[in-house]
């Protein structure tokens, strides 16, 4: 007896073997349409969440479909890495000092060069097994609608955080896509969450970013005023920072499904010590052209020299770190006016707690 043989499901097959094979920890196919999250991105715009990101409403359109990304797309191949690694609990920098930097910025690349890299490396190898073929790569950049293609393509559900979450990887995934105008056998959507009746993500964001489960107004996350934002950080929200100095893990560090999560052993997104306890004092006086040597190909490039040195002055006065005073009072110089204008409202949060240091001038 003969059995008919499925092309479509044999190269679905053997794609995800490779995907495997290059390093990436879940890998999905999700049919080319419409993503059933587009009517909701166009309902958050509209309350304004997006902030100052104007690059999200102005390649609204775009997220319609991705089609936009890539003319006559068929599949939508969704990968993902664990970027949870393992922190040492030790640290040589001062308590006062110690920043925070979001676990996704840890490693000593920028995640957008090896995620692109490894799903070209994907690509490549579906051009072999049907020449011709047209392909493009998606990690970030393009307008595509990355979590709902995930979810589509069976990855895991969205948390009451709005981030992907899978039943053993977690949350702390990276999320990459590779689409193709093949048509390859799709999996079976997520539809099912499993977040139940908790709700510490909600409960622990400093700032109640989350006007309701599963809507994020990224007008009030820690992340979005310490890396998006280009001014100045509102006051109001200046002691929420606490110590984060790029980024915020909050709501991911108490979700449950990341508590027995895996840690990656991917020698490329192990974490840099000087990132995963960072020295506040040290981003606050680093010359530009240090910074630029260091951490010019980490996401750290995004808010760039003056944003880090802006937050750092802002954990410096949450953390009421007196050692910072003189450092803070040379800024009060400074020709950027949002590192000036932070440097003094760090000055003034120790000043409050030690008359005698006072800024220049008060």
């Amino acid at each position: 007896m003969e059995f008919a043989v499925n092309p479509a499901a044999s190269l679905s097959m053997w794609l995800k073997a490779e995907a495997h094979r290059l390093g990436f920890d879940l890998v999905g196919i999700a049919p080319a349409v419409s993503p059933p999250g587009y009517p909701r991105l166009l309902e958050w715009l509209e309350r304004g969440f997006a902030g100052e990101m104007h690059y999200l409403p102005r390649r609204a359109a775009a997220y319609q479909h991705p089609d936009k990304v890539l003319a006559g797309v068929r599949s939508v191949i969704m990968v993902a890495m664990n970027y949870k690694t393992e922190i040492a609990a030790s640290s040589t920098v001062p308590e006062d000092r110690s920043a925070r930097v979001a676990r996704y910025a840890h490693p000593a690349g920028d995640y957008h060069d090896f995620l692109r890299a490894r799903v070209k490396q994907l690509g490549d190898w579906l051009h072999e097994q049907s020449p011709g073929c047209r392909t493009r790569t998606v990690v970030d950049t393009a307008p595509l609608l990355e979590r709902d293609f995930a979810r589509l393509a069976g990855l895991g559900w969205f948390g009451k955080n709005t981030l992907l979450i899978h039943k053993h990887a977690g949350s702390f995934l990276y999320l990459a896509g590779l689409l193709t105008d093949v048509a390859l056998e799709a999996d079976r959507p997520h539809h099912t969450a499993h977040c139940g009746t908790c709700t510490r993500c909600l409960d622990v964001c400093p700032t109640q970013a989350f006007p309701e489960p599963y809507v994020l107004d990224a007008t009030k996350c820690l992340a979005y005023f310490n890396i998006e934002l280009e001014g100045a950080i509102p006051a109001d929200h200046r002691a929420a920072m606490g110590n984060w100095l790029f980024g915020c893990d909050l709501c991911q560090d108490v979700c449950p499904w990341n508590r027995k999560a895996p840690s990656t052993s991917d020698p490329l997104l192990q974490p840099l010590a000087e990132l995963t306890s960072a020295d506040a004092l040290m981003f606050l006086t680093i010359a530009e052209e240090n910074f630029n040597r260091r951490f010019g190909k980490t996401p750290l490039a995004r808010p760039g020299w003056n944003g880090l040195r802006r937050s750092a002055a802002i954990v410096l006065g949450n953390l009421r770190c007196e050692a910072a005073i003189p450092a803070l009072q040379a800024l009060l110089d400074d020709p950027h006016d949002v590192v000036r204008e932070s440097a003094a409202w760090a000055l003034t949060q120790l000043t409050d707690h030690k008359p005698e240091a006072r800024a220049p001038g008060s």
